[in-house]
């Protein structure tokens, strides 16, 4: 079975915690002792339904203020497919969770109350998609029980949705769906109050959404992680180079060069565990055997000659502020791409995108908490890159405080 990993978005009291406990609930996806607990805990907060967010809502604040803080991931499978969920929290002051939750997702659900229409959270939970390259979004319609179940209304929020949508690069797939978290209209099964709706459920559009096209196949590119060998008597001369691949295929026979070196080899064995494979593909995590004895370490990257990334030192990006302490230029920090890691400085600071307008703020010296915007960066070795429209994995980086070791910036190549 194939995995997608999906992430939702909404603003707050839109129901998604709500959404996806009753997805795991209605799916058969929670274990009895998890509901007798999530009962209890809805019976001492006096809710006069069993309170299905209190599954994704971990942390003492959250259920107390009834609001989501942190991100949770939730596991569960039918048999057509395996599911991780990132439930996201809607305000703006974490905006930065959201990113952090939704940068390995390939499909985005975002909620929009029925009442409310299309509001600024919105725009900017579609922005923060757009730019995290999410190609797929349901925009899933919540609380119809509190309209009537007016298709009218729907009709009229969908229309809104589009035409902001126009305005983004990135997602190609849009589907819209009706539904009612709290009685579970077009969950997992189709709703009889929405006859009017001719669309799937969203659980049958989860486990027959294409993502296959999501990934690169295309171009080559294999970071190294690990070199291993094992100096045991079984694997006496084995020394073989693992890591997850990142973009193309890579096929015993092939021809591949090594960066930065520049030296030319042929792949001689591709590994998964101890089982030999015809090929390996992204995002598969393999190890490779090379057919000639050539240096190689963690930071180099396996590519193909005839379609290599660019390799250079001066990087232009758009990052999201992570800490609470402001961004300034000539900044330094630690730039950690793919498995390589190197220093860098802040050279320019060009514009903040105000991410309830889309609108660009030429006029700044600093980013702070939450903030996104474009930047330029000089990094004191050379990255072998692609742009993040291109390719997630190697379009992207983290920045690090060298002081504190904190996590300050996630970053998406231009």
């Amino acid at each position: 079975m194939d995995l997608l990993r999906f992430t939702t978005a909404g603003s707050v009291d839109d129901g998604k915690s709500t959404l996806i406990g009753r997805l795991l609930y209605d799916s058969k996806s929670i274990f009895e002792d998890q509901l007798e607990a999530i009962e209890e805990s809805s019976r001492k907060k006096g809710d006069e339904n069993v309170n299905l967010a209190l599954l994704t809502d971990g942390l003492k604040a959250e259920r107390e203020q009834g609001i989501t803080i942190d991100v949770a991931y939730r596991y569960f499978a039918t048999p057509k497919r395996k599911f991780i969920i990132a439930d996201t929290p809607g305000h703006i002051q974490y905006t930065r969770n959201m990113v952090t939750g939704a940068s390995t997702a390939n499909l985005a659900i975002i909620l929009i109350d029925a009442r409310k229409g299309v509001i600024e959270q919105t725009k900017r939970h579609s922005f923060i998609a757009n730019l995290l390259r999410i190609q797929h979004v349901v925009v899933a319609v919540n609380k119809m029980d509190l309209v009537d179940y007016s298709q009218e209304v729907y009709d009229g929020i969908i229309q809104d949705y589009k035409a902001f949508a126009s305005r983004l690069d990135n997602i190609v797939d849009i589907t819209p769906i009706p539904i009612s978290a709290l009685n579970g209209d077009n969950i997992v099964d189709k709703s009889t109050n929405m006859d009017w709706f001719e669309g799937s459920s969203l659980l049958y559009h989860l486990e027959n959404v294409y993502v296959g096209g999501d990934e690169n196949h295309i171009q080559a590119r294999f970071p190294v992680q690990w070199v291993i060998r094992p100096q045991s008597e079984k694997f006496h001369d084995f020394r073989g180079f693992a890591g997850r691949v990142a973009g193309g295929v890579f096929k015993p026979g092939d021809d591949v060069t090594i960066m930065p070196s520049g030296f030319s080899t042929k792949v001689k064995k591709v590994y998964q565990d101890e089982t030999e494979l015809t090929e390996a593909y992204a995002p598969q995590s393999v190890t490779i055997t090379l057919e000639d004895e050539i240096d190689m370490s963690r930071g180099d990257m396996l590519v193909k000659a005839n379609n290599p990334p660019r390799q250079g030192q001066d990087i232009d990006a758009m990052i999201c502020w992570f800490s609470n302490t402001n961004l300034n230029l000539r900044g330094k920090f630690i730039i950690r791409h793919t498995t390589k890691e190197t220093k860098a400085i802040v050279q320019e600071i060009s514009y903040k995108v105000d991410i309830n307008t889309l609108r660009k703020e030429e006029d700044t010296s600093n980013f702070s908490l939450n903030e996104i915007g474009r930047i330029s960066l000089r990094t004191a070795s050379p990255l072998f890159y692609d742009s993040y429209n291109k390719n997630r994995q190697t379009g992207s980086f983290i920045l690090i405080d060298p002081g504190t070791n904190e996590t300050v910036a996630a970053g998406m190549i231009l």
